[in-house]
């Protein structure tokens, strides 16, 4: 029954799953199946019209950019755009300052001193660099070491503190050192080619990707409710209780598709509050990081990305990070990469190279980090890969 009715079978339909379910059923003309254990389709980028008409993203803020041309083409196919220029400040003990730090943010913090340092980095790095701080923290020059150890101490420490849930001491040095200055007077958090969000909001999206006439979706179904994953097995898949040799593309959690047999792969997860205002704004900027105090990360303000800015009243989240326990309703959201965690997930991806046409792709999947071009970019190269 397997091998005749499906071609394929898709675990997830967030970006990764949409998008090479489309392709081998479009471009290859396979029957596909998605299957999603949640109750609607779009994974983390799901979106949605809360109750006072507010669209909201319910799994955190999703902003669009790239300077991937067949990405921006891809989903060119499938939305129109807002024209959207993300802004990003940090409230600083109760003051904003842009995100990242750049040459507007050097002249609020150093005021009369601002022009003699923006001098001294512009000849030092040039006028548009994006000088990392582990430079300037190594540079001769103290006050420009002095600028490393603001940006270090006021905006990445705490935040990062907070994200990870580490002390100073366990955050990689590595890490901090990639955080940028930008020596310029572009507010904007991203200065990719393309960005914005969909018209009206992701779903659709998704919707139109998977209304296709060889792709069938099932939602609130776990994958091991009908799947059945045994690598060592004369048939090391079965779907529905009937050998499968067809291809599986999973997107889900790599360490919970064989219940944690080695252990389980640490993530990082986060808690959303929503709230809702009877006021026209919230706050200044669509998302403002909340890098010194507070303990959650930072507040989203929804009307800002979806272009309601003429609604009367508003609605906010507020982020907290959080460990993943695998708890019944927590979501692991971010891979926590250091040498250890990589061998066990190394462990776990060893046991689906054992079996033919099983492809890993995504965060969870391939534990680590992806931005929807990334993995927009990635899935349509799965789907090429695929016979």
């Amino acid at each position: 029954m397997g091998d005749d009715m499906y071609d394929s079978i898709v675990i997830g339909s967030g970006f990764a799953g949409a998008v090479v379910a489309r392709e081998l059923s479009e471009q290859k003309g396979q029957k596909v199946l998605v299957l999603d254990s949640r109750n609607h389709i779009g994974g983390n980028c799901y979106d949605k019209l809360d109750e006072y008409g507010i669209l909201i993203h319910q799994y955190g803020p999703h902003i669009f950019h790239t300077n991937i041309d067949r990405v921006y083409e891809y989903l060119s196919r499938f939305t129109d755009w807002y024209e959207y220029q993300h802004e990003v400040v940090g409230n600083v003990y109760g003051r904003e300052l842009p995100i990242p730090f750049n040459l507007n943010t050097l002249e609020m913090v150093y005021g009369e001193r601002a022009p003699h340092l923006e001098k001294l980095l512009i000849e030092s790095f040039g006028e548009g660099a994006r000088v990392p701080i582990l430079e300037l923290m190594n540079h001769e020059n103290e006050e420009l070491q002095e600028i490393a150890r603001y940006v270090y101490e006021n905006i990445f420490l705490k935040y990062t503190m907070k994200q990870w849930g580490k002390s100073p001491k366990e955050i990689d040095p590595a890490v901090s050192g990639r955080v940028p200055v930008l020596l310029s007077r572009d507010n904007r958090y991203f200065q990719d080619k393309y960005q914005g969000l969909p018209l009206h909001g992701f779903t659709p999206i998704f919707e139109k990707m998977l209304d296709y006439e060889g792709i069938e979706v099932r939602l609130n179904c776990e994958a091991k409710s009908v799947l059945a994953i045994s690598p060592e097995a004369e048939h090391p898949v079965c779907f529905e209780g009937q050998p499968f040799s067809g291809n599986i593309i999973f997107t889900g959690a790599l360490d919970e598709l064989f219940d944690c047999r080695y252990g389980r792969l640490p993530y990082r997860s986060l808690r959303f509050d929503f709230e809702h205002y009877q006021e026209t704004f919230y706050q200044s900027h669509g998302v403002v990081n909340y890098t010194v105090s507070e303990d959650y990360t930072r507040i989203t303000e929804f009307k800002y990305l979806s272009g309601q800015l003429e609604a009367p009243d508003t609605t906010i989240v507020k982020e907290y990070p959080m460990p993943y326990s695998g708890a019944e309703g927590e979501i692991p959201y971010y891979a926590i990469n250091n040498p250890e965690n990589d061998e066990l997930f190394s462990r776990y991806k060893a046991l689906v190279e054992k079996i033919p046409n099983f492809y890993l792709l995504g965060r969870l999947a391939e534990y680590k980090y992806y931005n929807i071009d990334a993995i927009v970019d990635r899935a349509l190269s799965v789907a090429e890969e695929i016979k």
